[in-house]
């Protein structure tokens, strides 16, 4: 299970580094947007990745 965890961990930080990587001036812009956004709208989305995560991890198993 620690290497499932490992992998997925490494997978993750691959795909979060895409958008910097690729087009960092768009990566840029969307911080600076997220950094307006309030705490109630920060949570929301929060929540939502975990659902959506916890939706897909229930798939795939």
């Amino acid at each position: 299970m620690g290497d499932l965890l490992l992998g997925a961990l490494g997978l993750m930080l691959v795909i979060e580094g895409l958008l910097p990587f690729l087009n960092p001036g768009s990566w840029r812009t969307m911080f600076e947007r997220a950094t307006r956004l309030s705490d109630g709208q920060i949570r929301f989305i929060g929540l939502s990745s975990m659902v959506v995560g916890l939706l897909l991890l229930a798939i795939w198993r």
